[in-house]
């Protein structure tokens, strides 16, 4: 199993659909002409699709004027940002000093172990993508886990795996949140 960050290595090109065409076409239209355009049309495009697809990287680097390199730049940069698909839950488990010192390097494990899966990965089902963050401010709570925007403190091994139950059998609606 790797740890590598999901945007280190190139990914197998994911085809888009006519929607997301469109998506990503209205958001670079709606950016286009502000200052710094990049980042806002990036972040209205990681929160429509759950991605940046590589058609998206073609299409912004033409209308920007940036080289594709410049774009998949700041994409790879920032962790936020995803070039394949990611589960409909994203799971994140504080790796910061405060969580480690308080067990959050067993529940570190425990999760991986639990779900069968390594950082950046997405179960099978397309369900759950386990992701590591660097402190999530609940320093106070430690060990803390973050599900779409929702913050979870002192969260132990058995703590993680109701939460697991809950994600896994709680209709679509009442859990999304990313």
């Amino acid at each position: 199993m790797s740890s590598s960050s999901p945007n280190a290595t190139p990914s197998k090109a994911v085809a888009v659909n006519a929607a997301h065409l469109s998506a990503i076409t209205s958001h670079i239209d709606n950016n286009a002409q502000k200052p710094g355009p990049l980042l806002p049309i990036l972040h209205d495009i990681q929160n429509d699709i759950g991605y940046i697809p590589d058609a998206a990287i073609s299409e912004i680097s033409k209308r920007l004027n940036l080289s594709r390199a410049e774009v998949h730049g700041v994409v790879s940069f920032y962790h936020h940002f995803s070039t394949k698909p990611r589960g409909r839950h994203i799971i994140e488990v504080c790796c910061a000093e405060s969580c480690q010192a308080l067990g959050g390097r067993d529940l570190q494990k425990h999760a991986k172990d639990k779900l069968g899966l390594d950082w950046y990965q997405t179960s099978k089902d397309g369900e759950i993508t386990l992701e590591p963050v660097y402190c999530l401010g609940n320093c106070a709570c430690s060990p803390a886990v973050r599900v779409g925007k929702q913050i979870l403190g002192r969260v132990d091994n058995d703590d993680f795996d109701e939460l697991i139950e809950e994600l896994t059998t709680v209709p679509v609606t009442l859990m999304e949140g990313r």
